[in-house]
């Protein structure tokens, strides 16, 4: 089995090469594979570890390119399933030469929707060391609620180690009370728990770190430690313990994209526990990898390997 798994939605995304055009005058696109989960496996994988990603695509064109592209990032595609009577999740993206790009999701009643939690029998947890939960999958679907609860709860009594980023996606939530509601609820299945700040002021009203992670600290017996993402100013860690302390950001001349950079935050400090670094290491690998994500377009082109992220970490330390 592998080091990580996830649970989410592939989502074939459209996007605009009409720079700055909006999604309504735009006239051309190109293709990709995106999710935020798909994210951090790709990453995960790229950085040199093994992951696996359990979904479920529609018996259509789009599902077939889903799947390909995800065994072509080397990320395991044992456990994504077919559905012959829903179609794949797309989206189309905008093209921005700052800032945040917009997108318009086509999700609704999508195949990941559809996920029967009894898939997750199926699944050898033999060798996993992270479970990397975000709060999008729940978002699609009362089903796909039920799957995720299930998915955490068998990772729970197996004793593997959980991240849960709370990942808002208001469009897809009946209203933004019930998304509040329910990802504070998940949040309990993390054992480390990944707010960005402007989450945290949605979710529990402060823009505090130290607020927030007392907050997630205070949610869940689980719960272990709470890392506040604060954009380029970096990170602030909290523990069970008390201990807290602030592990500066990176500084970046020109932000292309931000779209994939809290996926990146999440896979750099994934696989740097892995590695066996310590928290406030990993943390500032989380850092590295979001810099360099928000340098490039697309949603994890930026994703380094194992000697252009030490490279990185290098050059960024001599200059310090």
């Amino acid at each position: 089995m592998s080091e990580i798994l996830t649970l989410g939605e592939p989502i074939v995304t459209f996007t605009s090469t009409d720079l700055n055009a909006g999604l309504v005058d735009s006239i051309n696109y190109y293709k990709f594979l995106g999710g935020a989960e798909l994210n951090v496996m790709i990453g995960a994988t790229r950085l040199g570890h093994s992951t696996e990603y359990i979904s479920q695509v529609g018996a259509d064109p789009l599902g077939q390119f889903a799947v390909k592209e995800i065994a072509k990032y080397h990320v395991g595609n044992h456990y994504i399933s077919t559905d012959d009577h829903n179609w794949t999740a797309f989206q189309l993206k905008e093209l921005v030469d700052k800032g945040d790009p917009s997108t318009f999701n086509f999700r609704r009643n999508s195949a990941a929707a559809h996920f029967d939690k009894s898939n997750i029998d199926h699944i050898d947890f033999d060798g996993v060391k992270v479970a990397h939960l975000s709060g999008i999958f729940p978002a699609i679907s009362d089903q796909a609620r039920e799957a995720f609860r299930y998915f955490a709860e068998q990772l729970i009594q197996r004793g593997i180690r959980t991240t849960f980023d709370p990942n808002l996606r208001p469009a897809l939530w009946e209203s933004q009370e019930k998304m509040i509601e329910t990802i504070n609820d998940l949040a309990k299945y993390g054992e480390i728990v990944l707010p960005g700040i402007n989450e945290g002021e949605i979710l529990m009203g402060s823009r505090d770190p130290e607020k927030i992670a007392d907050f997630y600290l205070a949610n869940s017996e689980r719960t272990q430690t709470v890392v506040v993402k604060l954009g380029p100013e970096g990170a602030y860690v909290k523990n069970k313990a008390g201990d807290s302390y602030t592990v500066q950001g990176f500084k970046v001349e020109k932000v292309v994209d931000t779209v994939g950079a809290g996926d990146g935050f999440a896979l750099g400090l994934i696989t740097g526990l892995i590695e066996g670094l310590t928290m406030a290491q990993a943390v500032e690998r989380g850092n590295a990898v979001g810099a360099l994500q928000v340098q490039t377009t697309g949603d994890n082109d930026g994703y380094p390997t194992p000697e252009q992220l030490a490279s990185y970490l290098a050059k960024e330390q001599k200059e310090a």
